[in-house]
């Protein structure tokens, strides 16, 4: 007995390494994030010092450039336009994505499977390659220079990756209610409406927040359908002088809706992640 109880004490050192290892590499991934907050915390004087100042000397102190973040105007009005938009076309990239999911799982036809190889295919395209064409197809229909590029991709659910996810994630939905459903005479959109989409919190909470990171953290997409891409905060950050405190704490408040997002629907982002892998 005293022998088992030594072996269970002296267990967790074969673990050792690996634990070693995972927090290598999240102290890695989370440093960046640290020191960004730390250095929105610092004066101006602090931030350009040298060696270098690891820590403020009056953080508290300096909580007051968020204060004078959010009372600047053009940076309130970028976050503003880049919350409406992300949160708008994210909403419409869910439901068409998995009207466009919904069909390739359930609607068996001629050439519906090349049509999904197809879909797979795109996959591996650059999104950066198609904004020539995309920015030539919107110049002949006057669109530059406004918000519908953005639209229009939502409204055509463009995204590969978020068709590929709904398609896994539907065929593992149990057709005896869709069945059920016909039976009773409802209409498949009717189907779609009132039994599938309310059924698929993982599915929508994890494409929810990819799509809005799309466009909340991109800044080549105005640059190039933007006359005046500061409009948007990504451009503006990009833009602006990288030592100032101001900027950082920008910077750190347009981390904050993805995280506050992430961790609201992180339940359902992980079931998400796990359903939409197991269907072949």
């Amino acid at each position: 007995m005293n022998q088992t109880n030594r072996i269970a004490k002296f267990r967790w050192l074969k673990s050792l390494p690996v634990y070693l290892a995972l927090s290598v590499i999240g102290l890695t991934i989370v440093m960046p994030v640290l020191w960004l907050l730390i250095s929105s915390l610092k004066s101006d004087n602090e931030l350009s010092a040298y060696p270098i100042q690891f820590l403020p000397k009056h953080p508290l102190y300096q909580l007051i450039t968020y204060y004078f973040t959010l009372r600047y105007s053009p940076i309130m009005l970028a976050m503003l336009h880049t919350l409406v938009l992300g949160i708008s076309t994210a909403f419409i990239t869910c439901i068409t994505s998995a009207m466009a999911g919904y069909a390739f799982a359930r609607i068996k036809g001629a050439g519906s499977k090349q049509l999904f190889s197809l879909v797979i295919a795109l996959l591996i395209v650059p999104n950066i390659i198609l904004l020539v064409p995309q920015f030539i197809l919107y110049a002949h229909y006057h669109l530059i220079n406004s918000y519908w590029p953005w639209y229009l991709a939502a409204f055509g659910a463009t995204s590969p990756l978020y068709i590929f996810m709904y398609r896994q994630f539907f065929l593992g939905f149990p057709k005896e209610l869709e069945e059920a459903a016909e039976i009773d005479g409802a209409s498949p959109s009717r189907i779609f409406i009132e039994i599938i989409l309310p059924n698929s919190k993982p599915a929508l909470a994890t494409i929810l927040i990819f799509a809005f990171n799309s466009v909340w953290g991109d800044f080549i997409t105005p640059l190039i359908f933007l006359n005046n891409p500061f409009k948007l905060l990504g451009p503006w950050l990009a833009g602006a002088p990288v030592a100032s405190p101001f900027v950082l704490a920008g910077a750190v408040l347009y981390m904050l809706p993805v995280i506050v997002l992430f961790l609201l629907i992180q339940k359902n982002i992980q079931k998400g992640m796990l359903f939409t892998g197991l269907q072949g």
